[in-house]
């Protein structure tokens, strides 16, 4: 049964069965499938972004991100949103894997990029909602600022750790 419907998301309320048998009842939450990219420059550098989250009431730094469009593929929304949120076009986009972001009670699964060999876009224009500022740091830094605690955002962590090997 359909709890709620809208712009980004169906709240859905199911029956379901167990492995064991045993029926149950719980919430699904189904924001569509998404896509988060970290952008690298040069040989030892990373660009994330600062930008506002109303939900948490702060600025965070994380990487660029964004649903999938009905119809388009995981890739085509990572070079898609790329250009969005930083302004560059990726020569090379390599696909690192997905993730699940809360199985509890979402469906939403989340596809990982690299985006390399970045050049500037003639199609970038900011969107009018979003306040973003590009940040670049060095790899290093980056794993430093996921340990630290100066990126908080999941999504973030679990690219970096991705496309840099893990963070140490």
């Amino acid at each position: 049964m359909e709890l709620f419907r809208g712009k980004r998301l169906q709240v859905e309320q199911v029956e379901y069965t167990l492995p064991d048998g045993r029926r149950k009842e719980g919430v699904i939450v189904h924001p569509g499938d998404a896509v988060v990219v970290l952008p690298k420059c040069g040989d030892s550098c990373w660009h994330l972004i600062r930008q506002y989250r109303f939900a948490v009431g702060s600025y965070i730094l994380e990487a660029p991100a964004g649903k999938l469009e009905p119809g388009e593929v995981p890739v085509e929304t990572a070079k898609r949103e790329l250009i969005e949120e930083t302004g560059y076009h990726a020569g090379e986009m390599d696909e690192k894997g997905w993730i699940y972001t809360t199985p509890g009670f979402s469906d939403e699964k989340l596809h990982l990029f690299e985006a390399r060999n970045l050049t500037p876009s003639d199609a970038y224009e900011k969107d009018e909602d979003e306040l973003i500022e590009l940040v670049t740091v060095t790899g290093r830094e980056l794993q430093e600022m996921c340990l630290d605690g100066r990126v908080s955002d999941a999504k973030t962590i679990s690219v970096v750790y991705r496309c840099l090997g893990g963070v140490r």
